[in-house]
């Protein structure tokens, strides 16, 4: 692209139009045909819920700003992230922003420098674009820096890079280049994990690695010049848009292992016919002037496919069309209305936390995010009695309890929390709920029905020791502290496991989540310290499995009520589920 740009500006006949069209050509009718296809395939095949989000999906794909709508949603790699059939999307997204914005950089600056200062603007431009992507990784946010093009820019400039500065390679040397550029692209594979912050400095390796290869020059090679490689290089644009929806759909419908491989061989197959009867075909792109945009093929497939996956969001995936039955549990399935005002993310003085129905508040609860809507069902229980509630919660909030400030990004909000708790003499009742697994362990670390090992280490015996000390002292200054055992959680998002009863016609009223077995094991550690804990006797324990489970079986549905509103957080009505265990 940057040659295409520079060999036009230097001859005079550089057209950002055209360049914008070529590109439109290029990439516009394989992801249409995609979008459509996902569109067709899903409704017949997807739950209404999950056929909206695919409109709304497929209209931000279409429209090149996928990766602004990712990047506030869950990482690349987050279990839900097998959900979304055009995540793989967001790449293209900063793709066309940025050959948006290049050429127009680059004819600007001709207004007023020389093509050398141009090169050596695009070379420094790559190098502060690679430090700013390090900076924003680490001190503001990978999922930042992982979809949005400033700090993605830099990786495309690389390759502008290469074209304005080859390097002179002997023949001999050539080979040694292209080892050293593979075995950079390689090690990348073994050195980067999940744990690390991505992008960061460690794009780097993949990206330099690249680098030396096409500077190398060696179109003998036998690594990237041998027939089964270059066919995958000329089909690859449709093989990469292929490759993700296949992904999804084995996740999606819980296929066995084996449809891995047959997902890889669709890829390249798909890709290949979609490279050989749809990116072949030959569009116009030596249109005059941009009112001629009004002959451009691929403006209106975008617009067409814009309007049919607006229409599909709009009539959210036409859950009118649906049992009644299915439309009622997916209406139950809901968060607190007051989630977005009252739960925090980020620090915010205590004082300032949510207060429900009513002066007479002489109960609190605090927790994490799953905390909120039991906080909501106890307030609306206890609102009959004109008692009203406060409640305190903080997302992914370990349990802080007299820790310093950097022991959680949380401790400070945490400790002024139950302080203010402790100071308030009205408030007579406490509510205690984390997701103690998730506090102790370090996230999720597991995939079902594989086990987490829960590993005591000496921070897992000191976040232990908080939460006893914790428990005590409420017990000290209050009438009655109510402890929440860990909430099962589910395998799949509720929608999903509600969804997939409704496409293959099974029992709706009761939808097992997990195995009972499988929750004793996923959080043995506090189920054990619970079981044999010593607290006052004004501390009640409550099993969150005997609202949720039956001997066997844990429920995303039970009895008709649906507990959760996604994969782990309970319902309003499986909160009060919950609330219902509380004498």
């Amino acid at each position: 692209m940057t040659g295409i740009i520079f060999k036009g500006i230097e001859q005079e006949k550089f057209s950002v139009f055209r360049f914008y069209v070529a590109r439109a050509n290029r990439i516009v009718p394989a992801l249409s045909v995609l979008c459509l296809v996902l569109l067709s395939f899903g409704f017949f095949y997807l739950t209404p819920l999950d056929y909206e989000a695919l409109g709304y999906y497929v209209a931000s794909s279409i429209g090149f700003f996928s990766n602004i709508i990712y990047r506030g949603e869950s990482g690349y790699f987050d279990a839900v992230a097998h959900e979304k059939w055009l995540l793989h999307t967001w790449s293209l997204s900063v793709e066309w922003q940025f050959y948006m914005i290049y050429p127009l950089v680059l004819v600007a600056m001709r207004k007023f420098m020389s093509i050398k200062a141009m090169k050596a603007s695009v070379l420094l431009g790559a190098i502060l674009g690679f430090v700013f992507c390090v900076m924003a990784t680490y001190y503001k946010s990978p999922s930042y820096s992982y979809y949005l093009l400033p700090a993605r820019a830099w990786e495309m400039m690389i390759g502008g890079v290469a074209y304005l500065y080859p390097l002179e390679i002997r023949e001999n040397r050539k080979k040694l280049v292209e080892g050293v550029g593979l075995v950079l692209i390689i090690s990348s594979y073994f050195l980067i994990s999940e744990a690390n912050p991505w992008p960061g400095y460690l794009a780097a390796f993949p990206v330099l690695g690249t680098f030396l290869v096409i500077q190398a020059q060696r179109n003998d090679s036998l690594v990237t010049s041998n027939a089964a490689f270059q066919r995958l290089g000329t089909w690859s644009y449709s093989i990469y848009l292929w490759h993700w929806p296949l992904a999804v759909t084995i996740y999606y419908f819980l296929l066995s292992d084996v449809f891995i491989y047959i997902g890889m061989f669709l890829s390249v197959l798909l890709g290949f016919l979609s490279w050989k009867y749809i990116e072949k075909a030959k569009l116009r792109n030596d249109f005059g002037s941009p009112f001629d945009c009004l002959k451009c093929k691929p403006a209106y497939m975008v617009l067409a496919i814009g309007l049919l996956s607006g229409f599909v969001y709009l009539e959210s995936g036409f859950i009118s069309l649906a049992p009644v039955e299915y439309q009622s549990l997916i209406e139950l399935s809901t968060p607190s209305p007051y989630r977005d005002d009252c739960h925090l993310e980020e620090y915010q003085s205590p004082e300032y936390s949510c207060e429900y129905f009513g002066e007479n508040i002489t109960w609190a609860t605090i927790g994490d995010s799953h905390s909120v809507e039991i906080a909501y069902a106890l307030a609306e229980k206890l609102k009959a009695s004109n008692v009203g509630l406060k409640h305190f919660s903080y997302s992914a909030c370990k349990p802080s309890y007299k820790e310093a400030e950097t022991f959680d990004e949380c401790a400070s909000w945490y400790n002024e929390s139950v302080n203010y708790v402790l100071n308030d003499k009205k408030i007579r009742n406490v509510v205690l709920s984390h997701r103690f697994t998730w506090d102790l362990f370090g996230g999720d670390g597991f995939d079902y029905p594989e086990i987490r090992d829960q590993e005591v280490t000496e921070e897992v015996a000191r976040m232990t020791k908080n939460i006893d000390e914790l428990i005590n002292d409420l017990a000290k200054n209050k009438d009655n502290v109510y402890v929440f055992y860990p909430i099962p959680e589910l395998n799949r998002n509720i929608n999903q496991l509600i969804g997939v009863s409704y496409l293959f016609g099974m029992e709706m009223d009761n939808i097992v989540g997990t195995d009972l077995s499988w929750y004793e094991r996923r959080n043995r550690y506090m189920i054990d310290h619970f079981d044999n804990a010593n607290y006052p006797s004004n501390v009640h324990l409550l099993r969150s499995q005997d609202a949720f489970c039956d001997e066997e079986k844990c429920f995303a549905v039970k009895d008709g009520v649906p507990l959760y509103y996604d994969d782990d957080h309970p319902s309003i009505a499986g909160a009060a589920e919950l609330v219902g265990l509380i004498e």
